[in-house]
């Protein structure tokens, strides 16, 4: 099972130009995945530099017509027009979906910080050993205290599922609304954290959980071990940000731990101010 993680930056590529076609070519020069998460994807959004306004949807699941679409908006605004204005989390799934949940991330007040809502994505899909949560995420860049409430939630996140799975769901045959749904701990989360390697906020994603909820690994280590990890931004020059450096992450549940085979950066393409990272799990 293969999953890409990559901030596309609504198509918007190191050189500054938007053009989703070259984001599209970027994504089918990669090895062949089954699911595609993508963050910054913009649906009419207005104001956006370079952009025009594109159904960053629309045109993703346009592309790849082998795979199931679900869109998840953190930002979800007027665009002055009677319409909607849109920008979040894209997941693409060749393999089976069955639910779908759309977080929304906490956003503690600070003052002294730009923000915007941030959402996590998560999709229950049929992987070939059985059922696997793909949750796919884009944590505030500018203020330490909400991306490390935005931790907390997804921590907490966990929790709630293992709950659930422990004590299991009571069905209501009148209402399908209710009907108990495998929901697995197993799980893959990846997206851009906007946290370096080092970061207190690294570890504290990585930390362990209460007893009985496997914890968060992070991917890179699982495969690489202490080898540092290899940038994911700052790669092609762009005007942000000056340095190359690692905040782009595939984590995994500790019982999928095992299933991890290997964990690479496309380093190659200028397609956006990110790379995409790939994770391979081994059937």
């Amino acid at each position: 099972m293969r999953i890409i993680t990559w901030n596309i930056q609504w198509g918007r590529g190191a050189d500054g130009a938007v053009d989703l076609s070259r984001t599209i070519a970027a994504l089918r020069a990669m090895p062949d995945a089954d699911v595609i998460c993508l963050q910054e994807v913009a649906q009419n959004l207005p104001g956006l530099v370079g952009g025009h306004r594109e159904d960053g949807p629309a045109v993703l699941g346009e592309a790849f017509p082998a795979y199931e679409p679900v869109f998840g908006a953190g930002v979800d605004v007027s665009d002055g027009q009677g319409g909607r204005a849109r920008f979040g989390n894209l997941l693409l799934s060749r393999l089976p979906v069955d639910q779908v949940f759309r977080h929304l991330l906490p956003c503690p007040v600070d003052p002294a910080y730009p923000s915007m809502q941030r959402c996590c994505l998560e999709a229950v899909v049929s992987a070939p050993w059985g059922p696997v949560r793909v949750l796919t995420t884009h944590l505030e860049y500018y203020s330490v205290k909400q991306r490390r409430a935005q931790i907390g939630a997804l921590r907490v996140l966990q929790e709630e599922v293992a709950g659930h799975a422990r004590v299991g769901r009571i069905d209501k045959d009148s209402n399908p609304a209710f009907a108990a749904r495998v929901r697995p701990i197993a799980a893959v989360i990846c997206g851009d954290f906007n946290l370096e390697p080092d970061s207190p906020e690294y570890a504290l994603m990585g930390s362990p959980l209460p007893d009985g909820v496997p914890a968060w690994r992070d991917a890179w280590r699982v495969c690489h071990g202490d080898r540092p990890h290899a940038a994911s931004v700052g790669l092609h020059g762009a005007e942000w940000p000056d340095r190359p450096y690692c905040c782009d992450y595939h984590w995994v549940t500790e019982d999928l731990a095992p299933r991890v085979r290997a964990v690479a950066v496309e380093a190659d393409t200028p397609a956006s101010d990110h790379q995409p990272v790939i994770l391979e799990l081994a059937d």
